[in-house]
């Protein structure tokens, strides 16, 4: 006798589905062509660089939330955004989560770009520096990687959806991989937050992560939720 199992992307809500969809199909590029490539062709179009990098262009605040720089990646964010985002979605609706999503990955970006402008502006005194080449020695590599190097992933909006759920549905209680025990919502995302700050600031050595960017889609999440006056339902 067969037994029926419901598919688990039954119960996908439409924003969500596309969403993930449009994340897989601009990871394509990374499938397909080599590192070089990719960085070349796609990333120095469509990450996100600091305002006066000559690699900057307005669009990336938009657009680099849509690719990512490995599998790892983009796993982690696909996860989180097909596991909280449903619910979110059935509560909130689909334009408000949209919008949702969309701005916290936005204000990610600009907020990652304000600290990267706070650092250049320690380093020189300025906010703005002459175009220089990324192989003249007399130039700091903390300048160097401000200036050409890209921010890409949706991590920041996933952070804002992150909140937001933490924020409507506090007291869900969550089965984490490696914790034996459920979690309240709440306090893994004070968890996370937590760590990513004490990562920000930390400036660890070989650490790649934009932080400040995750840090930024959870403020926007925050305030997204409070400016909608959305109410705890749990």
């Amino acid at each position: 006798m067969s037994v029926y199992r419901q598919s688990p992307f039954a119960n996908l809500t439409p924003v969500v589905k596309n969403l993930l969809i449009i994340n897989l199909i601009c990871f394509l590029p990374f499938v397909v062509m080599n590192n070089d490539m990719y960085d070349n062709l796609v990333v120095k179009n469509v990450g996100e660089f600091y305002f006066n990098s000559p690699l900057f262009k307005v669009w990336q605040v938009f657009t680099y939330m849509f690719f990512h720089g490995g599998w790892t990646h983009i796993l982690f964010n696909m996860f989180a955004l097909f596991s909280f985002g449903p619910i979110l979605e059935y509560s909130m609706g689909p334009k408000k989560f949209l919008n949702l999503y969309l701005i916290c990955g936005i204000g990610a970006g600009l907020l990652q770009m304000l600290v990267q402008a706070i650092a250049v502006h320690s380093l020189t005194g300025n906010f703005t520096m002459p175009h220089f080449s990324i192989e003249d020695p007399s130039i700091p590599d903390q300048i160097k990687a401000i200036y050409y190097g890209p921010v890409i992933g949706a991590s920041g909006a996933v952070f804002g959806v992150l909140v937001a759920f933490a924020m409507l549905y506090p007291n869900m209680e969550l089965m984490m991989m490696f914790i034996p025990v459920p979690v309240k919502a709440k306090y893994l995302i004070i968890f996370y937050i937590g760590l990513e700050i004490y990562l920000g600031f930390g400036q660890f050595a070989g650490d790649n992560v934009a932080h400040f960017a995750h840090i930024g889609g959870a403020i926007f999440g925050f305030l997204l939720i409070k400016a909608w006056n959305l109410r705890r339902i749990q």
